[in-house]
């Protein structure tokens, strides 16, 4: 099974919250932590840059992207105040 490792912001407490494309998950169903990591036993990428035929074919309006393009948000307090943190996946 693959898995994805995320770093976590540095001096980030206990407490916080994680989403997924706009989903809350869940510590110990959706993924763990493992030091100063988030880990997800799924695999979760970005899309990457797109190439000159398919951002052509995307503005002719020939071909959509259909290319998994995941977004990993954390929000968490420190010093007070609320952050929001989106983690760089693959192709980021």
């Amino acid at each position: 099974m693959e898995e994805t490792r995320l770093q976590l912001p540095a001096g980030l407490g206990g407490q916080f919250e994680v989403f997924v494309n706009g989903v809350r998950q869940q510590e110990g169903i959706d993924f763990r932590r493992d030091g100063d990591e988030l880990v997800f036993s799924r695999r979760l990428a970005r899309e990457g840059r797109l190439g000159f035929w398919r951002w052509l074919s995307l503005f002719l309006g020939v071909a959509g992207t259909y290319r998994q393009n995941d977004s990993v948000d954390l929000i968490y307090e420190a010093g007070g105040r609320r952050h929001v943190a989106a983690l760089p996946l693959q192709g980021d």
